[in-house]
């Protein structure tokens, strides 16, 4: 985003950088901290909230950032972003009801924490930056449509696939070329793997195993293409997607049905291809002249042409995606209205009447993408509401949980906004 470099340098000039709130302090939400204070111009850091104290103060520390006050007090904490101060506190709501934070980055990945402060945020007009591609991908839709009655700008984010896929989709757009194909590059898909599976390589790279198992047994990928679908119209083909193999993205142009891509387009991904961990887009243009400039150039016959960035740099990117939301009004990826597609929950094992879901990345289930009328035709439970539910009857393994399965937690936000989500978009 070239714009957005010469936006930021003029605030940094004026001495009124962009104010930004991070809510969680992990690996990712630290990396953020860190890109911010060493490398971007005309932006700031000015609250973190983290569970555990201790951790937002890491975020600090590691960023450069040694004066910092914890606090616990709302007045404190308007007065110290007001005057330009660092603070931490293990109360979320203080950034969410702050009085000149610009915008907020909610970095947990959990669903129904990620809901509440999210919605708090947006009630009290600040723009909203998701990393939660889980709670983007359940009811995604109800808050976008909560932010428009607000006013402010709710998205995900530059530099996760979603991101990356939205502004590469874009581009392709704009130059042209229909876009009929949104695919992510994926290099490993197992619907069993369980936290103790993933332990060992989660602890190699500082990763939570839960976080790695959702992205190794298909749960994220789906959240991820349940995002880009409600941003884009597309569908997907075939529940949990085709996810052909191949060698290089440029073989996706054959392993694709052009029916599907040219039906409303389609939402998809291929295993094992290089360049990883990217992201594609297939355009379709029948321009005979442009199909001449378009062989010159080396990207082949057409009608249909394989789009891809190599890489996708999630911390990196995010902050790009607050300057965006705060100086140009301009979500990153963002549902366009009802939701098209959603995730749907699958046993990872036979499981008894009488146990509890363990959800995301857990050893009990997997979250598959399907789209929403066919999901609510079947009454399918929603992979993201799967937190905590207990089975009141028996599911085989494989065999999606439906609603009627399970007993829900009692008051979870999450679960009133689906209910509304349904509601407001007349969702049957």
């Amino acid at each position: 985003m070239i714009i957005v470099d010469n936006a930021l340098k003029k605030r940094e000039k004026e001495g009124n950088p962009v104010k930004v709130g991070i809510i969680g302090a992990g690996f990712i939400g630290r990396g953020t901290v860190l890109t911010i204070e060493e490398s971007i111009p005309g932006m700031k850091v000015s609250a973190i909230s983290n569970r555990t104290i201790h951790t937002a103060a890491k975020a600090y520390e590691q960023a450069g950032v040694h004066e910092y006050v914890e606090t616990r007090s709302q007045k404190e904490l308007d007065k110290r972003v007001e005057d330009g101060a660092y603070t931490i506190t293990d109360e979320p709501e203080l950034l969410c009801h702050a009085k000149n934070l610009d915008v907020i980055i909610e970095a947990t990945g959990a669903v129904e924490f990620g809901a509440q402060v999210i919605l708090e945020a947006i009630n009290n007009g600040i723009h909203v930056v998701s990393m939660n591609a889980e709670v983007d991908a359940t009811i995604g839709p109800i808050l976008k449509y909560e932010a428009d009655k607000q006013g402010v700008i709710f998205t995900n984010t530059d530099g996760d696939q979603p991101g990356v896929l939205m502004n590469l989709y874009r581009f392709v757009d704009l130059i042209g070329y229909k876009p009929v194909l949104a695919g992510n590059i994926k290099g490993l898909q197992d619907h069993y793997r369980t936290p103790e599976t993933q332990k060992a390589f989660a602890e190699k790279y500082n990763q939570k195993p839960r976080m790695v198992t959702s992205f190794a047994d298909g749960t994220k990928i789906s959240m991820e293409m349940a995002v880009v679908a409600n941003a884009t119209g597309f569908q997907c083909k075939k529940r949990g997607m085709h996810g052909p193999e191949c060698t290089h993205v440029k073989e996706a142009l054959d392993l694709f049905s052009e029916d599907d891509m040219m039906d409303g387009g389609m939402v998809d991904y291929i295993l094992g291809a290089e360049p990883g961990p990217g992201v594609f887009v297939i355009g379709y243009n029948d321009n005979p002249i442009l199909q001449e400039y378009a062989n010159y150039l080396k990207m082949g016959d057409g009608p249909f042409y394989v789009f891809y960035v190599p890489y996708h740099l999630p911390h990196l990117e995010v902050p790009l995606t607050a300057a965006r939301a705060v100086l140009f009004r301009d979500a990153t990826i963002a549902p366009k209205g009802k939701p098209v597609c959603e995730v749907i929950t699958q046993a990872k094992k036979d499981l008894k009447a009488g146990e509890m879901l363990d959800g995301l990345g857990g050893f009990t289930c997997y979250g598959s993408i399907e789209n929403s009328k066919t999901a609510r035709n079947e009454n399918l439970l929603p992979m993201g509401l799967s937190q905590d539910c207990r089975l009141v009857n028996d599911v085989s393994k494989d065999e999606v949980i439906r609603i009627k399965d399970v007993q829900f937690p009692p008051e979870r936000l999450c679960d009133k906004l689906w209910e509304k989500q349904l509601k407001i978009f007349e969702i049957t």
